[in-house]
């Protein structure tokens, strides 16, 4: 019977915990305060680590926190592995995470059609 959790899924959520706690302890920019890591997918040969983040704010503090985050990967790739203890850290790619903005959005336009059915259906009371 095949494992519940694959290792590399199991190293992943390792990565994604130690590496939040670093990025807020190691990287002294405020603007990183806010960064939350949406998940990580590890290669299976352990080499990479794709790392989905997300924050609040416009584009361009959005270019600034992923440009600040691609700086420090290798620092980052570093400090984990001493945290981790094992033989191969993977490298670590940063990659903004849109699932949370296209679904805020699509709740909106939901919400909107909603709306405006919900309006339909009153006008059309009201004309009978």
């Amino acid at each position: 019977m095949p494992r519940e959790f694959s290792r590399t899924r199991r190293i992943g959520e390792q990565i994604r915990r130690d590496l939040a706690a670093l990025i807020r302890s190691e990287i002294g920019d405020p603007r990183v305060l806010m960064v939350s890591i949406t998940g990580v997918e590890v290669s299976r040969d352990l080499a990479h680590a794709k790392v989905f983040v997300t924050f609040l704010g416009d584009a361009q503090a959005r270019t600034d926190v992923m440009r600040l985050l691609a700086e420090h990967a290798a620092h980052l790739r570093q400090l984990l592995g001493r945290e981790m203890r094992i033989r191969t850290v993977p490298r670590i790619v940063f990659t903004y995470d849109e699932s949370i903005e296209r679904g805020a959005r699509l709740s909106s336009l939901i919400d909107a059609a909603v709306a405006a059915d919900a309006a339909r259906h009153r006008s059309d009371d009201e004309t009978d």
